[in-house]
């Protein structure tokens, strides 16, 4: 369900991709210093997103440099750390183990068990950091899961359970933002689940899996599910332009305005059969 919130890496100055891929690299790095060299498998660029958002908020001290890795291991790349890549990271590590649990649960994939298990014995640290997020995400995935094996019709309800994870974990502490992170939060989280949905249609329809979309017994309706996501994005973005936010502004723009419907874009246009534009 993650890897949606992403730029659009054309789209971006020379700069700004210098930066969007420090930030990531950043990331990386420290889920390995943090967890492990296996959980860095499970990197989500929605974390870059993460990190890049708070970063903009609070402007705190960033270290950086330049070096080689066991994925690029000839050319070095630049990196930035700050306590919100820090953040980004455990935030990463705990919705890979509970990503990687869920897909064991479901399809009992071997090297889902495997990864949740190695990202499971790091997770007491990441808990004791972040109590509050954690509880939030195993409550999230939990409910999720009821509703799935309840076959809910109503996709209001599963996307408001997925909406209340991202609140949570866009919300970095309890202050004069928190409400507005929030806000943006439970509506990109909204976004995100019903896209997925729109995307997965096909493959849930023809596996037997759950999708809200099937439950409720509606056809195929781009036209229709992107009514539902340009509401939701309308949401987020208007939370979000309440934010006091300069730094990096020009990315994080471009990941809500345009990165964010690549994947939808494409897969609508895979599959429009009525000639439309999409």
């Amino acid at each position: 369900m993650f890897g949606y919130v992403t730029a659009s890496w054309k789209e971006l100055s020379k700069q700004e991709q210098e930066r969007y891929g420090a930030v990531y690299c950043g990331i990386c790095r420290r889920i390995r210093c943090q967890s492990s060299q296996a959980a860095r498998l499970g990197l989500s660029y929605d974390m870059a997103f993460l990190a890049l958002l708070l970063m903009s908020l609070y402007e705190p001290e960033e270290t950086g440099g330049k070096n080689a890795c066991w994925l690029h291991p000839v050319t070095k790349r630049p990196w930035v750390d700050n306590r919100f890549v820090r953040y980004a990271a455990d935030m990463n590590t705990a919705l890979a183990y509970y990503n990687c649990l869920d897909d064991w649960q479901d399809d009992h994939k071997a090297s889902s068990r495997l990864l949740a298990k190695l990202l499971g014995s790091r997770l007491p640290e990441v808990r004791d950091r972040y109590p509050r997020q954690c509880e939030a995400i195993a409550r999230s995935v939990e409910r999720l899961s009821q509703l799935e094996k309840e076959n809910c019709p109503n996709p209001d309800e599963p996307a408001g359970v997925f909406g209340e994870l991202m609140a949570q974990i866009l919300t970095y502490q309890q202050d004069l933002w928190a409400l507005t992170l929030a806000q943006m939060g439970f509506a990109l989280g909204r976004f995100i689940y019903l896209l997925d949905a729109a995307v997965d249609y096909d493959k849930d329809k023809r596996q037997g899996k759950y999708n809200p979309f099937l439950a409720m017994g509606m056809e195929k309706d781009w036209t229709r599910w992107e009514e539902y996501l340009v509401l939701a994005m309308g949401r987020c973005t208007d939370s979000f332009e309440r934010l006091p936010l300069v730094q990096d502004k020009g990315i994080l723009d471009n990941i809500l305005y345009s990165g964010v419907w690549l994947n939808y874009r494409r897969k609508a246009g895979e599959s429009a059969d009525d000639g439309r534009s999409v």
